[in-house]
């Protein structure tokens, strides 16, 4: 399985941090954000990943490289504005192939990345996790193995396993995952199950410090 980090993102709800630097280039725990992604993606048995990129992206491509000494081939989806979710997966697909690949929000930290699959007729499988003060409504409920939208009782947590064929009918330009993704649910073909371990949306400067305490105190 091929996975994909979404790392194209102006960054505005980071700034001032982001005003010259990537937010997926942004320390944390002694490394760039997105460098955690690539060792756990290494761990799950990931050998080749996609990186989407736009704002400063030079920069991201020039930090990772290839991705020889993560123990991973890197490729890069050049977005020149900003294509939101949707239209940046859409746009990197013919470098993820026709087979399900591991999506993963660049501005989340997770402990761990498991291993996920579809079932027979699924779109998709989403990792959720508990609502965090931030938003506290949730976006689905789980049920029976799959997502629903009539009971949101936890948060996605940027993490998922998408088939291309969710894309089907789609056009080149900016779209949003969401709408997809409900339209999905909404027929019964995406499963959904609870992330175990620490999670965080680092979104703004004030849950980067947070991370940075709690890894602090995590170190030996």
């Amino acid at each position: 399985m091929k996975a994909m980090i979404l790392a194209a993102g102006l960054g505005t709800r980071m700034r001032p941090l982001t005003d010259h630097c990537p937010k997926p280039l942004l320390r944390v725990g002694g490394r760039a954000l997105i460098e955690h992604h690539l060792e756990r993606l290494r761990r799950a048995g990931i050998e080749e990943v996609v990186i989407n990129v736009s704002y400063r992206g030079e920069q991201i491509m020039a930090a990772l490289g290839d991705g020889a000494r993560y123990g991973l081939s890197l490729r890069y989806s050049v977005e020149e504005t900003p294509l939101e979710t949707g239209g940046g997966i859409f746009k990197a697909l013919p470098l993820l192939g026709e087979t399900p690949f591991l999506l993963v929000n660049g501005d989340v930290w997770c402990e761990r990345l498991p291993t996920l699959s579809l079932a027979p007729g699924q779109l998709a499988r989403l990792l959720l996790v508990k609502n965090p003060p931030h938003h506290p409504e949730g976006d689905f409920a789980i049920e029976e193995g799959l997502a629903r939208l009539d009971k949101p009782a936890l948060t996605y947590s940027g993490i998922a396993v998408l088939d291309p064929a969710l894309f089907a009918g789609c056009s080149p330009g900016a779209f949003a995952l969401a709408p997809l993704l409900k339209r999905a649910i909404i027929d019964g073909r995406v499963g959904a199950e609870q992330l175990a371990g620490h999670w965080v949306d680092v979104g703004t400067p004030a849950r980067l410090e947070q991370l940075e305490r709690h890894l602090t105190a995590k170190a030996p």
